[in-house]
């Protein structure tokens, strides 16, 4: 832009600013806050199957879209049978293990208050000459068993505590539960039905509040649903399925509860090791050494099954880092419940891509002509400044 000499008026001055209207702003945003609000609160009752509905049906649309294609393009065959489907996979497994947990709630509240007058007795022989850790399992169950009783309840208890409590306390619900349940299946089926209308208008107020990233933002937690979806609940159940069947063929009592608790805990991240290992001492215990060796191996078999399952799986539906995924994993189901599985990772991958476009994008250059200071120096005169200026420009 040229530097108008001194002393004569700017040929483009700039225009006026226009006035803003602070309180029609205010009062708007207030409305639509309101608004909001409201209708969140309507919708309260909803809000969990909506959100486990939306969840089940991002993750299989895929496969809901290859059913289709198979049943000659006719949606509701393909949504009947994906609803069949959800009942005898992902229904009735959970309603399994959550009515187990909350049927035999008082007897896990009574094993966890009678660790006072349980000894633990003196480790057998075998358990010194376990390969890698025998040494130190075998001196650390010897100082609890001379503690005598109340050795274990002071370093168990704190800990058994509190996971009993947050797993009678999600799994008493059943009622509860039966009924998300059936709003979760109601949602779906609709979802399923008419999936495109739903993804457009999704996109398209994606867009509206940010241009193309709201759409890539929509696209990546589509993703990150269909990669937790793959790489945790799949993991959990079959590490669970086959813990539950090795468990049943050993001859362990209570293997459904001990099923239950698996699915729990591989849910949780933490893996099915503890529960298994349970079932193994007390085969060991019985004189059963054979069905506990075979368990044992099943064991780690089954502990080392994450490693490399879980990982193709995530990588699968979406590039995203695996602490990231797990973190969004954990974080989420301690803040939100079972359903905070999909909900943290979502958040985490959206917010992490979103950051580093904008980190990575490039600022635009400002678009002002300046004068090197070499010219500004040599200028004599204001008539010498002004010619400068037209030279530059």
């Amino acid at each position: 832009m040229p530097i108008p000499p001194i002393g004569q008026p700017n040929p483009n001055p700039p225009s006026p600013r226009q006035p803003v209207d602070i309180a029609r702003i205010l009062l708007v945003i207030t409305i639509l806050t309101a608004l909001t609000v409201g209708s969140l609160y309507v919708l309260r009752p909803f809000l969990p199957g909506l959100i486990w509905a939306t969840t089940i049906v991002v993750a299989t649309w895929p496969l809901m879209l290859a059913v289709q294609r198979r049943c000659g393009n006719r949606r509701w065959i393909a949504t009947t049978v994906m609803l069949l489907v959800l009942l005898v996979v992902i229904v009735l497994p959970l309603y399994s293990a959550i009515s187990t947990l909350a049927e035999h709630g008082g007897e896990i509240m009574a094993a966890v208050k009678s660790l006072p007058s349980y000894a633990l007795p003196p480790p057998p022989g075998w358990v010194h000459d376990v390969p890698l850790a025998g040494a130190r399992v075998s001196k650390e169950w010897q100082m609890l068993s001379d503690a005598g009783p109340g050795g274990l309840l002071a370093k168990l208890e704190p800990y058994v505590t509190i996971v009993a409590r947050w797993m009678l306390s999600h799994a008493a619900v059943v009622g509860v539960f039966v009924m998300h349940m059936v709003i979760t299946v109601i949602i779906s089926g609709i979802l399923y039905m008419n999936g495109e209308a739903a993804g457009r208008f999704v996109v398209r107020f994606a867009t509206r509040i940010a241009t193309l990233r709201g759409a890539e933002a929509v696209k990546l937690a589509g993703l990150a649903i269909r990669a937790v979806a793959l790489g945790i609940v799949v993991t959990a159940v079959t590490q669970s399925a086959l813990g539950g069947i090795g468990l049943a063929l050993a001859g362990v009592p209570a293997a459904g509860i001990i099923t239950a608790v698996m699915l729990m805990l591989c849910l949780a991240q933490i893996g099915p090791l503890l529960p298994l290992l349970g079932g193994v001492a007390w085969l060991f215990w019985h004189d059963h050494n054979i069905a506990g060796s075979l368990l044992l191996v099943w064991s780690i078999m089954i502990a080392m099954l994450d490693n490399f399952l879980r990982p193709i799986l995530i990588k699968r539906g979406v590039n995203l880092s695996m602490l990231l995924i797990l973190s969004g994993v954990l974080g989420g189901m301690f803040a939100f419940g079972i359903v905070g599985l999909f909900i943290g990772p979502v958040i985490l991958a959206v917010t992490s891509t979103i950051l580093n476009a904008w980190i990575n994008e490039q600022p635009p250059l400002a678009h002002v002509e300046a004068i090197p200071n070499e010219e500004v120096a040599k200028a004599a005169s204001a008539g010498d400044l002004a010619d400068a200026s037209r030279r530059r420009t």
